[in-house]
């Protein structure tokens, strides 16, 4: 295994701490890639039915529309397991509409999105990505993985992680409101190929 760095981003009550470690090593790669992060060139029209069909469960539940707007701009979002900027998902929707909407329009439905837990944000890059997980806004709290090389994101279960981070904030006397953490790395599939 070669030595690799890795830069993890807490998010808590808007303070950011990064740590860099070179101590740490790449994963070995292995036969199945993990749950988490697709196979490369995966069919990936279940991921994207299952995320507008949980979106309009959640929506309906909250008493909420699953506005038009608000549908194209998950569709743009959860069309593939990568992060999207906000004016990245404008411009996919104005080659694909034809016509030109106001930014605040597509921030508006980003808004709402994440409010109902269908979309993440990845604080590191302003992007947004889809949740394909049903763990819910608040149910479980996620690692946000992004791979350098392919771009792609997922979510990880690390209830561990999460305990030892609220440990140390309590033992510091630090009440935090949000907690938030970003990996960034290669996936198992970019590091079993070269660069």
């Amino acid at each position: 295994m070669r030595p690799t760095s890795m830069s993890v981003i807490l998010f808590a009550d808007s303070h950011l701490t990064t740590h860099e470690t070179d101590s740490m090593r790449r994963a070995q790669p292995t036969s199945s890639l993990p749950a988490s992060f697709p196979a490369p060139g995966h069919d990936h029209g279940p991921c994207l039915k299952g995320t507008l069909e949980r979106a309009a469960d959640v929506f309906e539940a909250k008493g909420l529309k699953l506005t038009p707007l608000r549908r194209r701009v998950l569709e743009e979002v959860a069309a593939s397991h990568h992060a999207l900027g906000a004016y990245e998902i404008l411009e996919r929707l104005a080659r694909k509409e034809r016509t030109r909407m106001a930014p605040i329009s597509v921030y508006r439905a980003l808004d709402a999105l994440l409010e109902m837990g269908v979309v993440h944000r990845l604080e590191s890059r302003n992007a947004y990505f889809a949740c394909h997980a049903p763990h819910g806004k608040h149910a479980a709290r996620q690692i946000v993985l992004a791979c350098e090389r392919c771009a792609t994101v997922a979510e990880v279960a690390a209830p561990a992680a999460f305990d030892a981070i609220d440990g140390a904030a309590r033992g510091a006397g630090f009440g935090t409101a949000r907690v938030m953490v970003e990996v960034t790395g290669l996936c198992a599939s970019c590091a079993a190929s070269p660069a």
